[in-house]
């Protein structure tokens, strides 16, 4: 059983997601401002944040700074209201892994919820692909070891998020080849393309600052316009 944590004020919005989530058999805890979530996700470590970015006391984008301030690396989904995209902007760069927008049918964020579990649980436990493939990889003076969850450049460890080593790592098991956005959301995320692909840049984006010399021009991953990304060793 998964433990799911839920942040929202609106308490209509709060019960359904609730209801809905404990139906599909996961242990679903709740708060109603951004305070209260904070202290329930130190010290529950919940599987998965469900998090709202209006709320009382201290707003979702707040929370979720200091989560990744903290390295807590917990999946978090956001809540968005629409039209909102400077919202799902700054919280995918704050470190959020995706979002919703509101109004969303539950059915979409139960699908979101469980797909956001499946990844990380696979990721955690084997890699992007299993055990059965190379568990160390290295392209250039990057090498990333799946088994330890670990990545470096030349001798100098670098620390990523989990949704960024697997990113990493799908593309280094690639190396040349394009994969296009909707490819690496169905791998890495584990969902079919739905017409937004603006989480993909921004976690690329973090890679970059962490894994090249000069973000800006890319030696390792790079950018095929209008198409997607490949790793070139």
């Amino acid at each position: 059983m998964s433990t799911v944590l839920v942040v929202e004020d609106d308490q209509s919005i709060l019960d359904a997601v609730e209801f809905n989530l404990q139906r599909d058999g996961h242990e679903v805890l709740t708060a109603a401002d951004g305070v209260a979530g904070l202290e329930l996700a130190r010290e529950r470590q919940p599987d998965l944040v469900v998090l709202d970015i209006m709320l009382p006391r201290m707003s979702g984008l707040d929370v979720c700074r200091i989560l990744r301030e903290e390295q807590v690396a917990v999946p978090i989904l956001m809540l968005t209201a629409r039209g909102g995209e400077a919202d799902k902007v700054q919280g995918l760069d704050l470190g959020a892994d995706d979002y919703v927008t509101k109004p969303f049918s539950m059915r979409e964020l139960r699908a979101r919820v469980s797909s956001m579990l499946r990844r990380d649980q696979l990721s955690r436990a084997a890699g992007v692909d299993g055990q059965e493939e190379a568990e160390l990889l290295q392209g250039g003076d990057v090498r990333l070891d799946a088994r330890a969850h670990e990545v470096w450049r030349g001798e100098m460890p670098v620390r990523l998020r989990p949704r960024e080593f697997a990113l990493l790592e799908f593309l280094m098991r690639n190396p040349g080849q394009v994969l296009t956005r909707e490819m690496i959301l169905e791998r890495v995320w584990g969902y079919s393309y739905g017409g937004e692909t603006r989480t993909v840049d921004v976690h690329m984006r973090w890679l970059r600052e962490k894994i090249e010399d000069d973000p800006a021009n890319p030696q390792h991953l790079q950018t095929v316009r209008g198409v997607g990304y490949k790793f070139v060793p």
